[in-house]
């Protein structure tokens, strides 16, 4: 053997000899590798909650996918989660921790589970020491990993958790044959829970209100009206109530108030455009002041939030002085004494705005005021729900009375007087009852008024009454059945009306029933017998009767009317020819 076959067998001995030594080198725990030689690589998703109903779970919860080479089947990795920050007023001791859930294997592919720490506490310290909640590994040796989890808080009574936004720092670190401890990998994820709908600051359209009134804590529209003379005492008020969608009043936001004329303002902030602040006592929301400013109108308000804007409200105005009053008589029979709203009066002002001031009703003489009333000016009081006065009479003896009503306690001081209106002060016994309709013919089902008026021994009828037997037993019999949902006829004490009503159809001296005509055509009579508060030449039978047309009646005589309509135009259409051609003979003649 030559010297230079000896090296080359000795290098070739080395050569394997430092071979086995390289192989011998390689680490007994193979770590996870990432994709091109990178250490696992892990990517988050951030979740939600609620404090509704502790809605925080998988179906809101955040996500962890992690993705790397396992090199063998004992590679391992493992998630830790450690608090990084959470909302002001969240004590450490009570923030929630995460809890990991894996995904199933159709979104989790090459990883297997080995362990899960059920996270009951472990992150709710005030050491907030990172905690291994979760770990995985490869199917196999040389098997890529793509693994998901859901991380999502923990909801029991012992986390007190509030709304905002909750941040953890995620920590993945691969561990090769389960011990050896590779580079770890780190991602934040934030979980955002959101205010209970009830804790809502932000006023809804469709929760709120906002309503004017002549007082406070109003809970509907009225209709307001003031003289316009300048006052620094509130005329009326708006009553703003700002609810949050799910109706809590935790709504807050910066109220607009403008108005056109007048001044509005919360007792600090005034002006005819001010933006005031919304700081309810207690759960009935904030009343709001209206000022008249000496400005006579009608005034547009407009009430609006950053969120909402309500209907606009109206306020009127008035002149100090009324330019007319018109006066009538609501109650045309009088009773001796008191006789509450016998005479109404509305009235304008210059701009024609309607006037509310304090209006004054005398009798127009010595004489009338002998009858009812008195010379010396007596107040009326203001009908907010009908925007007129209301001026009572005090009826003295039988006879007739006029009227005036005047704009001042005086008459010398008045700046507007009304027309004269004249009323009647009946003191006659009853003496008899009447019955009637309020027409003569009705269709089938049409309603009916039914009038019972009392009258004296002339027929007039008298003053409003209670009378307890003004009918017999039985009250009034008809001989037809009505329909619908009519009023019973059979009570014997009757109360009679003060006033007409033309919203109702009332007469002033009657009592009332509504009836519905029967469904079929015919006459309809009906019967009563004067009761013991008559006397007795008038406790006997009275009737009244109307007319319900027949439908098929009707049409009949309809279609016959056209038959003879018809049999005329023939007989018409008959002549003429004849007379055509008897002109037309003439001409060839």
């Amino acid at each position: 053997m030559s010297t230079t076959t000896n090296f080359k067998r000795i290098a070739l001995v080395a050569v394997a000899a430092l071979g086995m030594g390289v192989l011998s080198s390689v680490p007994s725990q193979a770590a996870f590798q990432g994709t091109a030689g990178s250490q696992l690589t892990i990517t988050t998703a951030n979740g939600t909650g609620s404090l509704e109903g502790s809605a925080s779970d998988s179906t809101t919860a955040g996500t962890v996918t992690v993705k790397g080479l396992g090199l063998a089947a004992s590679d391992s990795y493992s998630i830790t989660a450690i608090k990084k920050s959470w909302p002001a007023l969240t004590t450490a001791a009570l923030t929630p921790g995460l809890n990991f859930q894996f995904i199933d294997t159709a979104t989790s592919t090459g990883a297997v589970l080995v362990s899960s720490t059920a996270n009951s506490d472990g992150l709710n310290t005030t050491t907030d020491s990172a905690t291994t909640v979760a770990a995985a590994a490869p199917a196999s040796a040389n098997v890529y990993v793509n693994s998901n989890w859901y991380a999502f808080q923990d909801t029991s009574s012992a986390f007190d958790r509030i709304a905002g936004t909750y941040v953890y720092t995620i920590i993945v670190t691969p561990m090769g044959g389960g011990t050896a401890a590779g580079t770890a990998q780190v991602a934040e994820l934030s979980i955002t829970i959101a205010a209970l709908s009830t804790a809502s600051t932000t006023a809804s359209a469709a929760t709120s209100t906002a309503f004017i009134g002549t007082a406070t804590a109003a809970s509907s529209d009225a209709v307001l009206s003031a003289v316009a003379t300048a006052s620094d005492t509130p005329v009326g008020y708006l009553t703003v109530l700002l609810k949050n969608s799910a109706s809590g009043t935790a709504a807050r936001e910066s109220v607009t108030i403008t108005t056109t004329i007048g001044t509005v303002g919360d007792g600090t902030v005034r002006g005819r455009s001010v933006v005031v602040k919304y700081s309810p006592a207690g759960d009935a929301g904030v009343d709001y002041k209206i000022y008249p400013d000496g400005t006579a109108g009608t005034g547009t308000i407009t009430v609006s939030t950053p969120s909402v804007t309500f209907s606009t409200k109206t306020v009127s105005f008035y002149a100090k002085a009324a330019k007319t009053l018109t006066a009538t008589v609501a109650h045309p029979k009088l009773k001796v004494g008191t006789n509450s709203g016998a005479v109404r009066v509305t009235g304008v002002d210059a701009n024609g705005i309607g006037w509310a001031g304090t209006a004054y009703i005398y009798a127009s003489s010595a004489a009338d005021a002998l009858i009812a009333g008195s010379e010396t000016p007596a107040a009326c009081s203001w009908n907010v729900t009908f925007q007129r006065h209301d001026c009572s009479v005090t009826g003295k003896t039988a006879g007739t009375a006029k009227f005036k009503i005047i704009d001042a306690a005086t008459v010398a001081l008045a700046t507007a007087t009304s027309n004269e209106i004249t009323v009647t002060v009946n003191t006659a016994a009853v003496a008899k009852v009447a019955i009637s309709f309020d027409k003569a013919t009705y269709a089938p089902n049409e309603r009916m008024l039914v009038y019972v008026t009392p009258q004296d021994a002339t027929g007039a009828s008298l003053p409003a009454a209670t009378y307890a037997n003004l009918f017999a037993a039985g009250g009034i019999s008809a001989n037809a059945g009505f329909s619908g949902s009519s009023d019973t006829l059979t009570p014997v004490a009757i109360t009679t009306s003060a006033a007409d009503s033309s919203a109702t159809g009332a007469k002033a001296g009657s009592a009332m029933y509504v009836v519905y005509a029967p469904a079929a055509g015919g006459k309809v009579t009906l019967t009563a017998t004067g009761g013991t508060s008559l006397p007795v030449s008038g406790q006997v039978a009275v009737t009244a009767s109307a007319t319900v047309t027949d439908s098929a009646a009707a049409a009949l005589a309809a279609v016959s009317a056209l038959a003879t309509t018809v049999a005329s135009l023939k007989t018409l259409i008959t002549t003429l020819t004849n007379l055509v051609l008897k002109i037309q003979k003439k001409v060839k003649a």
